[in-house]
């Protein structure tokens, strides 16, 4: 096998299994460790540790590390997180999240670096254009990656569901489930009940496990870029530094566009937040039990994944205004839907319906909102798409941040007030663009599921 396309699949397989950890465990913190909203606090604190991470670590980590010792060292900081889950406390799980937090950005930087200069590699022995490897690399990654969300959620519900205490919920019980539900006093306990100890640590220690191969996948197969060392150092002197960076991403907010796209981009944080944080506990769990969580999980992953393929092909054809115009009133519909919605157990089908339309609108907000930053400030990429991650990482810290302490239907009017704020904000950007280049057709997306797909698995 060729080289470099050895090395594209063992960072593949170990993000695959690195992913298919933290994401069941992502979709698990609010009801399994619910108890005084540790689980969603614990999220917020690693997005808010992102933030800081993306700000000046991978620069100095890849400089003085190298990607693949970069790589292997960031996902010890994933398999920290799950171990603070053994024994989830507030002395365990902030600071665990905080480390996965500040792992996160050097390990997404790494990759892109290592797969970069592997393109870069092959395509000048072999006398092609570097691009188009690039491309294809990067297309073998997330076509393996991708499926971590399926595996890890299936991981859980398949576990989960070997639990011997299953109880039929009361309708009194159900009367606390959805958007009015009944905050801490009188939740329902025997539907948030956590499994028994013994099926966690069977969960958790398969998660562990997952993880560690992941690590010993890269420091026994992965090769070191030695070959290609000055390469790799004109990669790092052409990243800015941290002062550089915090500087142009606000420098970048003069640009009025810019500001006008904050609201969107935090809109992507809030819905994501509000399904792996809200919707999961306060209807799945509360109606249906823990280890349906898994299955509903799976259901928007694996649409979101085939409709950011299929968004990313035919907007070239529809339009990206099209294309929001679908998203927004497909999220509105399921708002308002699970504002009028009381979830019960017998109502199984329909607890698959909303993750489905909401998967099928989050891939349109990231492949299109992905592509805008692209279009609209291709001279300054860099600065533009760390105000991306800048202002998503901050929704979910804000979601993640007050879902303990606000009842669900207010946060679904919050939810709703900033998809409408947005889509305004976003029509005055296509207005100012349309009066700067009339002549410009709308359909001039590039397709950039890439910066996606990081921070929704991050």
């Amino acid at each position: 096998m060729e080289r470099n396309l050895k090395n594209v699949l063992v960072i593949s397989f170990g993000f695959l299994l690195l992913f298919t950890a933290y994401g069941g465990l992502q979709s698990l913190q609010s009801s399994l460790n619910s108890e005084e909203g540790l689980g969603v606090a614990s999220l917020s604190v690693l997005y808010a540790a992102l933030i800081v991470s993306s700000m000046f670590l991978p620069p100095i980590l890849i400089k003085k590390l190298g990607c693949k010792w970069t790589i292997a060292g960031s996902m010890c900081c994933y398999i920290a997180f799950s171990l603070g889950n053994f024994y989830a406390s507030w002395y365990t799980l902030i600071p665990t999240s905080a480390i996965l937090g500040l792992g996160g950005a050097p390990l997404w930087s790494a990759k892109c670096t290592y797969l970069t200069i592997a393109g870069n590699s092959y395509a000048e022995k072999a006398g092609k254009i570097g691009k188009d490897i690039i491309n294809q690399y990067f297309g073998v990654f997330f076509l393996i990656f991708q499926s971590s969300g399926i595996w890890g959620n299936l991981i859980s519900s398949l576990i989960l569901s070997q639990s011997s205490s299953k109880v039929e919920i009361s309708e009194e019980d159900l009367a606390c489930c959805g958007a009015y539900d009944c905050m801490s006093s009188t939740t329902n306990t025997t539907a948030l009940a956590k499994p028994s100890e013994s099926l966690v640590y069977t969960l958790l220690g398969v998660y562990t496990a997952s993880g560690v191969l992941a690590v010993l996948l890269i420091i026994i197969f992965l090769d070191q870029i030695k070959s290609d060392q000055a390469e790799t150092e004109k990669e790092i002197r052409k990243t800015p530094s941290f002062w550089s960076t915090f500087l142009a991403t606000f420098q970048h907010l003069k640009d009025k566009r810019q500001c006008l796209l904050i609201p969107l981009t935090m809109y992507s944080g809030f819905e994501q937040g509000f399904l792996a944080g809200d919707y999961t506990k306060t209807y799945v769990t509360c109606a249906l039990g823990i280890h349906y969580v898994g299955y509903v999980m799976i259901c928007f992953s694996a649409v979101n994944s085939l409709c950011s393929l299929l968004f990313g092909k035919i907007s070239q054809f529809t339009g990206r205004k099209f294309l929001f115009a679908l998203a927004t009133v497909t999220n509105t519909a399921c708002i308002i839907a699970l504002l009028l919605w009381k979830p019960h157990s017998n109502q199984l089908v329909v607890f698959f319906i909303f993750p489905a339309l909401w998967g099928l609108s989050d891939a349109i907000w990231q492949t299109q909102t992905n592509g805008l930053y692209g279009v609209l400030f291709e001279k300054h990429t860099e600065a533009a798409f760390a105000n991306y991650r800048l202002w998503e990482s901050c929704g979910f810290v804000i979601a993640f941040g007050y879902s303990t302490t606000l009842r669900v239907y207010i946060k679904l009017y919050i939810l709703l007030a900033v998809l409408m704020l947005s889509i305004v904000t976003y029509g005055v950007v296509e207005y100012l663009e349309a009066k700067r280049s009339p002549g410009t057709p709308a359909a001039t997306e590039k397709e950039n599921v890439g910066p996606h797909t990081q921070e929704t698995h991050m």
